[in-house]
């Protein structure tokens, strides 16, 4: 089943919650970088009081023991799910884990950890000339989602152009993330690796993380609910 994730790309909690309220069923909300610097643990709380689910969007990078401690009071939020970046290493990945784990001692389960492989927003020419990273885009971030895999995470963040390979290559049971997600006929904004819905479920997308083409909707839940029928 593959299952939406809103993007809730908001300055303010007023304005998060104010779209979610127009929703009549719980949702799978993602609170990124903006947000959550905005308004620190108290938005995790409004949200999770409503019934949502959580992915906390923070994109850890940082030395294994720095990424460590952060995990650890991230688990403390009671979020869902959580990233790192996977070009910090495995030994980072693998401290992730270990943050989370101690930070979730004594709940029953831990947040999902996800790495990301590489942004939607980077294509072949940028990796390249930018990153000097020389090889095929998907081949990096194949390689990225087994280094998170042997590092005991859940699953990746990438493109859904990547997903089907990386579920051959880390099995059907590693999840995939896919950002970039437009209906037909709706803007590209500033993505560069996009697909429809529809074209996420058939590569094997376990999530895919919708924005603007929700959030920026006149009726947001008539939009969730229209991309959530080309998923059956």
């Amino acid at each position: 089943m593959t299952r939406i994730i809103t993007a809730l790309d908001f300055p303010t909690g007023a304005d998060a919650l104010a779209l979610l309220d127009r929703f009549d069923e719980p949702v799978y909300a993602k609170i990124g970088m903006e947000l959550f610097y905005s308004e620190g643990p108290s938005i995790i709380k409004a949200v999770k009081e409503r019934g949502h689910e959580i992915f906390l969007d923070l994109k850890l990078h940082d030395i294994p023991n720095t990424v460590k401690s952060a995990m650890k009071r991230l688990a403390a939020l009671d979020v869902d799910m959580v990233n790192v970046h996977a070009a910090g290493g495995k030994k980072m990945m693998a401290a992730a884990i270990e943050g989370l784990e101690e930070g979730s001692a004594g709940k029953g389960r831990r947040p999902l950890c996800i790495a990301v492989t590489q942004l939607t927003s980077t294509g072949q020419e940028m990796l390249e000339q930018e990153l000097c990273i020389q090889g095929n885009l998907a081949d990096v971030a194949a390689h990225y989602a087994k280094m998170a895999k042997e590092a005991g995470l859940d699953g990746v963040v990438c493109s859904v152009h990547e997903a089907k390979k990386i579920h051959e290559l880390c099995g059907e049971d590693f999840l995939t993330i896919t950002p970039g997600i437009r209906p037909a006929g709706t803007s590209q904004d500033d993505q560069v690796r996009i697909a429809t819905p529809a074209y996420a479920k058939e590569q094997g997308s376990n999530y895919i993380v919708v924005g603007r083409p929700i959030t920026k909707a006149d009726d947001p839940a008539a939009a969730y609910k229209a991309i959530a029928a080309d998923l059956l």
